[in-house]
C-alpha cells in the first residue's frame, strides 16, 4: 500500500521557543514541517535535526516576513520542494517595551512593521496559496486584556492581528479554509525574560490561577489542536491559551 501524502506546514520564527515546539509537535503529529527563521540559520537547523531524529520531515527555510518580497520568495520555495501547503502558522514576532510618548514612535514603527505588517504578510499570501482543508494560524498574546504600563506598542501591534483574524475568516468565505488566533499568557522563552527581574517573573506567574508559566510546549497543544482534523470547526476565533491570566 502506497504511504499517505503528508500535510505540509509552515511555521514562521520556528527556531526558538514557541515557534520551535509548534514545528516539533506537528512534526510529531505527522505534518512536514517548515521551519522558517530569519537570522539565526544554526538553530533553525537544529529544529530540523531534531524533527528528523523522532522519524519526522523538515526543511529550514530563511525569510524575513516584513518583506513582502521574501514572503513570496517562501511560500514559492516551500511549493518548490514538497509540492503543497496546508497549514500556515504565523508565530514570528518581536516584543519592545516602550511608554506611549512621542519620543518612542520609533518603537510602535518596528512593532507594527514586524506584529502587524508580517502577519498582514504572511496571512494574505496563505490566503492565496492554500485549498479546501487548509487552516491558517496567527499569535497574538493575552496581555491585551492587562494593559500593562509599557506594552502599548506591542498590545497595538497584536490586537491588530486579532483583527486581521476575524476579517479573513469571513473574506474566506466559501472556501473551507480555517483562519484563527493563539494568545498565549506568560511562556517560558528566552523572549519573555528578556530584561525581566526574577520579582516581575514570579509577580506574572502568580497572575494565572494555576500559579505557574505556560510551557512552549502549551501553546504548541493548541496550535495542533486548530491545525488538525479535531479543530475543523474552529473559526474566526481566539485561543486565550493562559492557565486564567486574563
Amino acid at each position: 500500500m502506497a504511504e499517505a501524502v503528508r500535510k505540509v506546514a509552515l511555521v514562521t520564527g520556528a527556531s526558538r521557543g514557541i515557534g520551535r515546539s509548534i514545528a516539533l509537535k506537528l512534526a510529531e503529529d505527522g505534518f512536514r514541517v517548515v521551519v522558517n527563521y530569519a537570522g539565526n540559520e544554526a538553530l533553525a537547523n537544529q529544529v530540523v535535526a531534531d524533527i528528523h531524529d523522532q522519524g519526522g520531515q523538515a526543511l529550514a527555510l530563511q525569510a524575513d516576513i516584513r518583506d513582502a518580497t521574501s514572503v513570496t520568495r517562501l511560500f514559492e520555495r516551500v511549493l518548490d520542494t514538497w509540492g503543497r501547503l496546508d497549514v500556515v502558522i504565523n508565530n514570528a514576532g518581536s516584543m519592545e517595551m516602550a511608554d506611549i510618548a512621542t519620543d518612542n514612535v520609533a518603537a510602535l514603527d518596528r512593532m507594527l512593521n514586524t506584529n502587524l505588517r508580517g502577519s498582514w504578510l504572511v496571512m494574505a499570501k496563505a490566503a492565496e496559496t492554500l485549498g479546501e482543508g487548509g487552516r491558517i494560524i496567527a499569535l497574538s498574546s493575552s496581555v491585551l486584556a492587562k494593559s500593562f504600563p509599557g506594552y502599548g506598542a506591542y498590545i497595538a501591534s497584536k490586537a491588530g492581528v486579532e483583527g486581521l483574524v476575524k476579517v479573513l475568516a469571513n473574506e474566506l468565505r466559501g472556501r473551507q479554509i480555517t483562519v484563527n488566533g493563539v494568545a498565549p499568557g506568560p511562556v517560558e522563552t528566552e523572549l519573555f525574560f528578556e530584561g525581566k527581574s526574577d520579582e516581575q517573573v514570579q509577580r506574572l506567574a502568580g497572575l494565572t490561577p494555576l500559579e505557574r508559566l505556560g510551557q512552549p510546549e502549551d501553546i504548541a497543544d493548541v496550535v495542533a489542536f486548530l491545525a488538525g482534523p479535531s479543530g475543523r470547526w474552529v473559526n474566526g476565533q481566539i485561543l486565550r491559551a493562559n492557565g486564567g491570566f486574563a
